[in-house]
């Protein structure tokens, strides 16, 4: 098959790209769950708004456990530092995400308004919560994370959960959560009609122009603020795993991969000019345009921010050489064969069934609809 070094660069592709898929289906669901209170203005309305997530939001989650389980079981060294020391920050995550299921299903079993009222709030807290939380772990990604190994491979974590919660991260929260805010805007502007519709794409104009001004203010403090690390010396991109046998300092740059590869420049051009295209289309009414243009910029993001880390995946800034990159944090050659194999497999059929459940389900949700429906929808 590859050599160890391909194997590793397939590997944090196919990452990427499961993380992709995370963000542009799990984005706008959590984008549909923070508007809900505020784009329906009564019970049919917001019955409306969740019915458009209705039959695909649990499938979405596919994506996040496949990203788990890829973190899993090829970077080792990145889960077991990852999912113990934010454990807290973890926990929250889960413990916001367990409102959404339930708030989906039971919310309309009582036709009482305070019923149904709290579990709209319960469903703005597991749409807004969980993109704040995870803007502000890639923040952290990018100023870098106070942990440390011992001689034995081992992770310690240096830092606390308030730690976390420096302005860099914040203000990238303050992104992840508007950009899947105007990720679904965008979305319900396609999967809805008359007011709703006119309130969707009015916050996705409004959002999309705030969403460039904060990704550039961002992108200007990661170049100008926030020094890079840089590999000095190194086992080599085909040795076995051991993050100790190299030697880190902060003296990078993060635009040296772009300098590097002028190709790369494509993904933070997509996140600039795809953004405010998707606004504009929205806001003149092209809403399938408008998504297509939105999922385009918002990859892009996420994408520039893969293709400034590379090959870093955890920066570590109590210890610079424990930092974790691709190069010494995946798991063994063989492992990466098999799951290589695995995934050309299953993730082919992720995606024929995604694409299948998504062509079935398209189409305007109405309040007709919703009330002829009143037993059998959401």
């Amino acid at each position: 098959m590859f050599d160890y070094e391909t194997m590793r660069v397939i590997w944090w592709v196919i990452t990427g790209a499961v993380a992709t898929g995370f963000v542009l289906t799990v984005g706008f669901d959590f984008g549909i769950g923070a508007l809900l209170p505020f784009v329906g203005r009564n019970d049919v309305e917001r019955r409306v708004v969740i019915n458009t997530i209705g039959p695909t939001w649990d499938g979405n989650q596919v994506w996040l456990i496949l990203l788990g389980g890829a973190i899993f079981a090829v970077w080792p060294a990145v889960y077991a530092t990852l999912f113990s020391g934010l454990y807290i920050a973890m926990l929250l995550v889960l413990f916001t995400l367990f409102f959404r299921p339930v708030g989906f299903d039971y919310r309309s079993k009582l036709d009482c308004p305070k019923w149904r009222n709290a579990w709209d709030w319960g469903l703005f807290i597991g749409g807004a919560v969980p993109p704040i939380l995870m803007g502000v772990l890639v923040g952290n990604l990018l100023v870098g994370l106070p942990f440390h190994l011992d001689g034995s491979l081992r992770s310690f974590y240096d830092g606390s959960f308030f730690g976390l919660l420096m302005p860099f991260p914040l203000l990238c929260g303050v992104i992840g959560v508007l950009a899947c805010v105007f990720h679904g805007a965008v979305y319900l502007s396609c999967r809805t009609e008359g007011a709703i519709e006119r309130r969707a794409r009015r916050i996705a104009l409004i959002g999309g122009l705030v969403l460039v001004a904060l990704i550039v203010l961002a992108a200007a403090w990661v170049i100008l603020g926030i020094p890079r690390p840089e590999i000095l010396s190194m086992a080599g991109p085909g040795a076995p795993s051991n993050p100790m046998a190299k030697t880190v300092d902060f003296s990078g740059s993060w635009l040296v991969n772009f300098q590097a590869h002028p190709r790369m420049f494509a993904a933070p051009a997509l996140a600039v000019l795809g953004v405010p295209a998707a606004a504009l289309l929205a806001g003149s009414g092209r809403a399938v345009a408008a998504f297509a243009a939105s999922s385009v910029g918002i990859g892009g993001l996420l994408w520039t921010v893969g293709f400034g880390l590379f090959p870093f995946m955890l920066i570590s800034t109590t210890d610079p050489r424990s930092s974790l990159t691709i190069w010494d944090a995946s798991a063994s050659h063989l492992n990466l064969q098999w799951s290589l194999a695995i995934t050309l497999v299953f993730l082919p059929i992720v995606l024929l069934y995604t694409q299948w459940a998504y062509r079935v389900i398209w189409g305007k949700v109405t309040e007709a609809e919703i009330v002829k429906g009143d037993h059998t929808l959401y």
